[in-house]
């Protein structure tokens, strides 16, 4: 008896891993941190 592998349902399987990882990277990214002048800040407050 042979062996026959089921590609349709390995590409869907493969489709939902690629989906899952893309999701993970994205709530897992961090935004970029720019720098901040916080002496600028406080005196835009003090006027």
């Amino acid at each position: 008896m042979g062996v026959t592998t089921l590609k349709r349902k390995l590409k869907r399987k493969r489709q939902g891993q690629t989906e899952r990882v893309i999701k993970i990277k994205q709530l897992s990214a961090k935004p970029v941190i720019k720098n901040v002048d916080v002496e600028a800040i406080k005196a835009s407050f003090a006027k």
